[in-house]
């Protein structure tokens, strides 16, 4: 993708860790007590996965995910009624990492609920969904029922993949998005969509980025990891 300003927000492992993030949710309930999941490795971050070991709070899913964008001042940044940021990252989405009928998002954009208590909802899920016998990745407006696009997962698996995403978050019909997909110097998947509900709520939206899976397509589970680098976002209007 290309890098066309400074951002209002970056993730550099090496010199913020994980706080650069405004929440780490490593094994919230407990459940693989001693091991750490989600770590800053050198210039990229690693989440790790253990079937059927590790299990969230909600007993029937698992979830490893980062929460937030968090500046070196402290500050949290989040996404407001009627604004459209750019976000953009790189993946290495291993092949361990299998999608599911049921669901295995990787990142979401998530409209938390006021106080950060519980109620919140995603508006824009990154999913390895597998539809009739095809094993892809998807982007889904989940409060509009819409699959924005899909693109085959194989081609992307194992290999470091670049992902960008321009949204308005605002009420349908004010809400859209744009995701484009690059791999080996290349754009293999890009979308748009307007008209859609991407409200952010008055607590505002915040990226999520991880492995977050439902434990009913068993057969299809394994322990997995996946990268994530060059993470950065800014709000361009």
């Amino acid at each position: 993708m290309a890098d066309d300003g400074p951002a209002a927000w970056s993730a550099d492992p090496r010199a913020d860790g994980l706080g650069a993030f405004a929440g780490v949710e490593d094994d919230r309930a407990g459940s693989h007590p001693g091991v750490r999941h989600i770590r800053a490795l050198g210039t990229m971050y690693r989440f790790d996965i253990h079937y059927p070991g590790d299990v969230d709070t909600y007993p029937d899913r698992q979830r490893q995910e980062v929460r937030g964008m968090r500046t070196a001042d402290g500050r949290e940044l989040r996404v407001a009624e009627g604004e459209t940021w750019r976000f953009a990252w790189s993946w290495y989405l291993t092949r361990a990492l299998r999608a599911t009928t049921s669901f295995t998002h990787v990142q979401q954009f998530f409209a938390s609920a006021p106080g950060g208590g519980p109620g919140g909802a995603p508006v824009l899920v990154m999913s390895l969904r597998r539809r009739g016998g095809r094993d892809l990745l998807e982007l889904n407006a989940t409060r509009s029922g819409v699959v924005v696009a899909a693109t085959d997962l194989a081609p992307l698996a194992s290999r470091w993949i670049g992902v960008e995403v321009e949204a308005r978050f605002a009420a349908a019909p004010a809400g859209r998005v744009r995701w484009a997909v690059e791999a080996g110097g290349r754009t293999v998947a890009g979308a748009g969509r307007d008209g859609l509900d991407l409200r952010p709520g008055a607590a505002g939206i915040s990226p999520k980025w991880g492995i977050y899976r439902s434990l009913k397509d068993a057969p299809r589970l394994r322990d997995a990891h996946l990268l994530l680098k060059d993470l950065r976002a800014r709000r361009e209007g």
